[in-house]
């Protein structure tokens, strides 16, 4: 079978690999139909990714293909979604609802990996909730947008997001769109787009929002403009550039928050006055990844068709071209969500 392999910098490749075998009678053997390519699959090829995990694809949705003889309530045949991490729910940092810094969290994973054709959900994973059956509403497509969904929905649920908030997103990527939709599902007020990109900024526009070329323009002052001179209540920073983390300060109201979502390269660092943001009383709110609870939440939004998820998908590839796929990403010329197919 294929699976999809970092083999250097800027480098991926489609292998031949045996079809993994259960090992465990807690196991389960599934078919990926379709998976996501993440920012983080990109910044494990092209950049310096901070996290433990190397693997590609963390974004599959696919059908059981055989289980191990002790699990319960999943056949072959059914149509599931695969957490590929999972906490213990047991530590102290699961106690206190930080599912994603539990130190279970970043070793439990897929195997061999979510952009393979087959892959085992280890006992672990699927003892913990990390087999999910798909409502029939749900397509495979949509299913390998939970994850990146779920990403975010757990980074609203730590912001003190109201109704009528005015917000900024900075990064028109496919994760920006997704704040997008989602801000104006929660009924946020004026919502702002700022990226480089004009292609995306177009693609942006869709939703009826105001989109800026931030390289072109004085956003601050636009946006201050357009909100009372307060500037925005909550700022997403969907990119994983420091210097839209920087802008981001300038846009957002006193008081205000700045919720850090895109992914930092390992290393990055940044320069501010400290007395400002002392003075501003802004919150920075970091969110990584997704636990059970927001992967629900994304579900029953995209079941019950509250939000039109799949309308950013620009591209599919058969798994056979998975390093096209990624160049077409990385390049992002007219590119948004790209999903991998079998």
């Amino acid at each position: 079978m294929k699976a999809v392999f970092v083999k250097g910098r800027d480098t991926v490749s489609v292998d031949e690999v045996t079809v993994p075998r259960i090992t465990s009678e807690g196991d389960v053997l599934v078919r990926m139909r379709a998976c996501g390519l993440c920012g983080s699959d990109l910044e494990k090829i092209y950049g310096e990714y901070g996290m433990t995990s190397g693997r590609l694809g963390h974004e599959p949705a696919g059908e059981v293909v055989a289980v191990g003889s002790n699990v319960k309530g999943f056949a072959p045949g059914d149509r599931v979604f695969i957490h590929h991490h999972v906490p213990c729910y047991s530590c102290h940092y699961c106690l206190h609802g930080d599912f994603t810094m539990c130190p279970q969290y970043q070793q439990s994973n897929i195997n061999p990996c979510g952009l393979a054709e087959q892959f085992i959900v280890p006992e672990w994973n699927v003892s913990r909730g990390g087999l999910i059956k798909l409502p029939d509403q749900i397509t495979y497509e949509e299913a390998s947008l939970v994850e990146p969904l779920a990403c975010c929905i757990r980074a609203w649920n730590k912001c003190r997001f109201q109704a009528g908030d005015d917000i900024a997103v900075l990064g028109a990527g496919p994760a920006g769109l997704m704040h997008v939709i989602l801000a104006k599902a929660f009924g946020a007020g004026k919502v702002f787009v700022l990226d480089i990109n004009d292609f995306r900024l177009g693609y942006a526009g869709r939703y009826s929002v105001k989109t800026f070329n931030s390289a072109a323009e004085d956003t601050a002052q636009k946006i201050k403009e357009q909100t009372g001179g307060l500037g925005v209540d909550i700022a997403v920073v969907a990119t994983g550039s420091v210097k839209a983390l920087v802008q981001s300060f300038d846009l957002t109201r006193r008081g205000g928050q700045i919720m850090l979502f895109g992914v930092p390269p390992k290393g990055s660092q940044m320069s501010y006055d400290m007395s400002r943001l002392y003075s501003n009383e802004h919150s920075i709110i970091p969110s990584y990844a997704a636990s059970e609870i927001e992967t629900n939440q994304a579900m029953r939004l995209i079941a019950e068709k509250r939000i039109d998820i799949a309308s950013i998908i620009t591209h599919r590839f058969d798994i056979s071209n998975a390093g096209e796929a990624f160049r077409c990403a990385h390049e992002a010329k007219d590119a948004m969500k790209i999903i991998v197919t079998t």
